[in-house]
């Protein structure tokens, strides 16, 4: 294991700090790791990018961008992150419907894909990345959805009588409507003629107020003859989004009348289930001819009805299927026309009585003498053609002075019928029957029997000996009784005694013929108290009689953690606490340890407490396995699981290294794979990685152990060479620790190879970037420096707090186009330096022997230094080998004015190189610093800026090249 120190040389008004990185050309086999200790860690930063149909993308109000985008394409918004280790993602939205969240809000992914995307996923999206280390870091972006639908035009017509004259002057208004984003343009033509306001005394033109523009109304008054032609609308968006214009014809004549119909059919139509209803409806007036439509109260027609032309057919109609049926007229002019008829499935259902003994004396018994009623109730459809019939003992019974016959009765609900039997005699006891009909038959009947005898008597209510408590385990069955005598047995009704809460299935109130209410699967929410209570149906009309069922469901305990990992090193103690949260009983419990199956300790609960604790004082191998601790009640066990184990943590991939790829030999390529361990500490000492790496799309992994000398700390940074990977595939990695306990997790990621980003080395006649594309033509960032040069365009950038620094376009005059800058705000302090380091550029020898005359080169760039408090700009030559400190070839120092400006010098390397472009912060956060347009040229020079060389007094020292890959 190779450790690095770092040496800082402070000169007045700079501090420099160099890594060199020189190549190990280790062969896979044979590769080293280096062990940067210094802390790699970063809170996240965050962008958002688009590879989708985008129509534009631009800034709004400096803080968002807005994303437009046209119905039906495909929206795909990436999340660029940076941070270590690698930062949670997660994409949310607000804004557009409720309904209309993705994946319940929110997507856990890089890539926010949406296919043929709709009018109302438009509004906000936020991209989170948070990796536990400071704030996470926010950024959203606004989608504009852009749509156009076809317009429609609908008209108007208005007669009015002129005053002293015998004739009617009619004016008309054509409205026309298309829904769009955004908003809507429209024009109007007649035949060929375009009609604009003014062009004709006849024609007005104008929006009203309250549709904010959206609606243009042409108003065409006392019509004339040559007013009667076809008149297209032209709704428009202005080609926005590649959104072509649409447009409508309407053809106005002297006969343009609005819809006039008529239903064929009786108001309402009573049916008997089964039977197959037909609904015609016709036009009697309209032009143009009118459309159609049948609509129903129920929100949709039944799914077996027909439509065939004015038709509606419902064939074998159900009771679900009555309702109003309606059919709709339109043709565009004036108000669409309306007919509907109500049709009546004729039903009877639900036949219930009951008995009121003396209604004068209070009395709950019937008794000889007294007075007597028996009421009967059904429900009926239509309730108008509802009919009752009494019969006693089969005979029927015919209304007297003292059998009374009342059918409908104001102070009962619809549908009753009452029975008074006045004078009870031993002659009036036997069985009355209730036969309830419908006028015309087709329906069968409903019958109810009442026996009036010596042994009809009111209800009493109790609740059997030993069912209240009811005790009960949950997931069980359980039967709640009540045991109800007289005669006729009443219905029993239940509800919740201690709270207004819900019965098992969800309704307040349930009903049982029996007494006995079953409840399948209880849970420990139904524990409470139950009211059962006669019910004034089937039974004597008197007060409620009712009794209260205790019900108590027993459950095992419930604990935590159910299950937990437990990390740890050999000699080390290990403390597992299991902790109850609820259990019933909960007075009486034990608990028991076990590792496997074997038993550890086992007691009595402290009914002081609620937890019980088992600690190992010292792990050796044998302790590594699986702990559970059960903790018993009468009812059960809850289980807390504790897995014990040595096994290492993730390591976890260091991704804010840009494109780490170099060109190794013509057809291999390299790869700097970086990495940091999770929680080094937490268990034995890592010895080595296990790394294994395939070819995607092969079976065959290739491993190989790379060793690790002394202890990992926290946020150290190690790296290993991946060499002769073949162009251009792909390679799956996978990392994984080792300590004395074995294997540990393992990570994998994607190692991708980008031939358009890996132009170089190449020996080349001319080398230019503008930094349109990514991955900014191979330059990195150096990873020694304090910050990072940030990729922008003036579109994106935000100058909310610096607006007297920076670009205000690229060195085109693009507000598109993108360059690389200094972001000089906080926490960015005086003298912090970023570097951008070029990709490595060969230097081809004259002579097979060597360079003896080192060639010329022109490095040139545009630089942008505009602000009060600009630092320093620099330019350094880097040679492959040399160690040596090397003077910056250009420098440039404070505000150049708002423009951009060319630099241009001529460098000597003799042996391979790169450029480093150098930005220093200033003593102020109005000192961001731009570049653009970086070229390289064979040949010296011929026409160089204005500006001066740097002068010999700022000169910025590198001292102390390090190796470090």
């Amino acid at each position: 294991m190779h450790r690095l120190s770092f040496h800082f040389v402070l000169i007045p008004g700079y501090l420099s700090a160099l890594l060199q990185s020189k190549r190990l050309h280790n062969a896979f086999g044979n590769s080293l790791v280096l062990l940067c200790a210094f802390p790699s860690t970063a809170p996240p930063t965050v962008r958002i990018i688009h590879s989708g149909h985008a129509c534009n993308v631009e800034e709004e109000r400096h803080t968002e961008r807005v994303y437009t985008i046209r119905e039906g394409e495909t929206l795909e918004l990436t999340c660029l992150v940076t941070g270590h280790p690698r930062p949670q993602i997660r994409w949310t939205k607000t804004a557009g419907s409720i309904s209309d969240r993705f994946q319940d809000s929110s997507v856990f992914n890089e890539t926010l894909h949406i296919s043929k995307i709709l009018r109302t996923q438009g509004g906000r999206y936020y991209c989170k990345a948070e990796n536990g280390l400071g704030s996470p870091a926010i950024k959203s972006i606004r989608v504009d959805v852009y749509y156009l639908d076809d317009p429609v035009v609908t008209v108007h017509q208005s007669t009015g009588e002129a005053k002293e004259q015998f004739y009617y002057e009619k004016t008309v208004f054509l409205r026309c409507v298309a829904n769009s984003n955004p908003p809507v343009r429209y024009s109007w033509h007649r035949g060929r003629e375009v009609l604009t306001q003014g062009s004709d005394k006849g024609v007005e033109i104008y929006e009203p107020f309250f549709t904010q523009g959206e609606t243009k109304i042409l108003k065409l008054k006392n019509l004339r003859p040559q007013d009667y032609a076809n008149y297209s609308c032209i709704a428009s968006v202005r080609n926005v989004c590649g959104i072509p214009d649409r447009s409508v014809i309407f053809q106005l004549t002297d006969k343009t009348a609005s819809p006039l119909i008529k239903l064929l059919v009786e108001d309402p139509i009573v049916v008997n289930p089964g039977q197959t209803v037909s609904l015609v409806c016709i036009t009697t007036a309209g032009e143009p001819p009118p459309i159609l439509t049948w609509v129903s109260s129920n929100d949709s027609l039944p799914q077996r009805s027909v439509v065939k032309g004015g038709t509606l057919t419902l064939p074998a109609i159900s009771s679900e299927e009555a309702g109003v049926y309606s059919c709709v007229a339109s043709n565009n002019v004036g108000n669409p026309a309306k007919k509907s008829t109500t049709i009546v499935v004729r039903a009877l259902k639900k036949g219930r009585f009951w008995i009121t003994p003396d209604p004068y004396h209070n009395d709950d018994n019937i008794q000889i003498g007294r007075e007597v009623k028996i009421s009967c109730q059904v429900e009926a459809t239509p309730p108008e053609e509802l009919i009752f019939s009494w019969l006693k003992n089969g005979r029927a019974l015919r209304s007297s002075e003292r059998m009374v016959i009342t059918q409908t009765d104001p102070d009962i609900s619809p549908g009753t019928t009452n029975l008074d039997i006045i004078d009870l005699k031993f002659t009036d006891f036997g069985t009355y029957t209730c036969v309830a009909a419908l006028k015309g038959g087709g329906i069968p009947e409903i019958s109810i029997d009442v026996n009036i005898s010596s042994t009809t008597v009111p209800p009493s209510l109790t609740v059997p000996r030993g069912k209240s408590p009811l005790v009960a385990r949950e997931g069980e069955t359980v039967e709640l009784e009540c045991l109800v005598s007289g005669k006729p047995k009443p219905i029993i009704l239940w509800s919740r005694a201690d709270k207004e809460a819900p019965m098992p299935d969800g309704s307040m109130q349930m009903e049982s013929y029996d007494g006995v209410l079953r409840i399948v699967n209880v849970s420990r929410e139904m524990t409470g108290s139950y009211r059962c209570q006669t019910s004034q149906y089937n039974g004597f009309n008197v007060k409620p009689r009712e009794a209260v069922v205790e019900l108590i469901v027993q459950y095992p305990p419930t604990v935590e953690p159910v299950h937990t990992e437990v990390r740890q090193g050999l000699g080390r103690p290990v403390v597992m606490t299991c902790r109850v949260l609820r259990a019933h009983p909960s007075r009486v419990l034990r608990f028991e340890w076990l590792l496997s199956n074997r038993l550890l300790h086992a007691g009595a609960f402290d009914p002081l407490k609620d937890e019980t604790e088992y600690t190992i004082r010292s792990l050796n191998r044998e302790g590594w396995g699986e702990y559970t601790c059960n903790v018993i009640n009468e009812a059960g066990a809850g289980k807390c699981t504790f897995q014990v184990t040595g096994k290492a943590y993730a390591p976890e991939f260091y991704y804010d290294t840009y494109s780490p790829l170099w060109q190794n030999r013509p057809r291999v390529y390299g790869f700097k794979l970086q990495w940091t361990q999770m929680n080094p500490s937490a268990v034995d000492r890592i010895v080595a990685y296990r790394l294994g790496i395939r070819q995607m799309g092969l079976q065959r992994w290739w491993e190989q152990e790379i060793p690790v000398e002394g202890n990992i700390g926290k946020g150290e940074l190690m790296t290993h060479n991946l060499t002769e990977l073949i162009k251009p595939e792909s390679y799956e990695v996978r990392l994984t620790p080792i300590t004395r306990f074995g294997e540990g997790d393992s990570t994998v990621r994607i190692v991708t190879y980008s031939g358009r980003s890996l132009p170089v080395p190449v020996h080349f006649t001319t080398f230019h970037c503008s930094f349109e594309e990514e991955p900014i033509c191979m330059f990195t960032q150096d990873k020694n420096d304090d910050f990072d040069w940030t990729r922008h365009s003036a579109a994106t950038r935000d100058t909310k707090y610096t607006p007297n620094t920076g670009p205000s376009a690229d060195r085109t005059g693009s507000k598109q186009g993108f360059y690389m800058y200094i972001e000089t705000s906080r926490p960015r302090k005086e003298g912090d330096q970023a570097r951008l380091v070029s990709p490595l550029f060969n230097v081809a020898p004259k002579n097979p022997y060597g360079i003896t005359n080192p060639p010329a080169y022109c490095f040139g760039f545009f630089y942008h230094m505009y602000g009060k408090h600009i630092g320093s700009l620099n330019a350094l030559l880097k040679q492959k080998g040399q160690m040596t400190s090397e003077a910056p070839v250009w420098s440039l120092s404070g505000n150049q004015g708002d423009r951009w400006k060319q630099a241009k010098v001529s460098i000597h390397p003799t042996s391979s190189f790169q450029v480093v472009l150098e930005g220093v912060r200033g003593p102020g956060i109005e000192g961001d610093i731009a570049i653009d347009d970086i070229t390289l040229e064979e040949g010296e020079c011929r026409d160089p800026p204005l500006e001066k060389m740097f002068s010999a007094s700022i000169i910025l020292l590198l001292k102390d090249l390090l190796l470090c890959l």
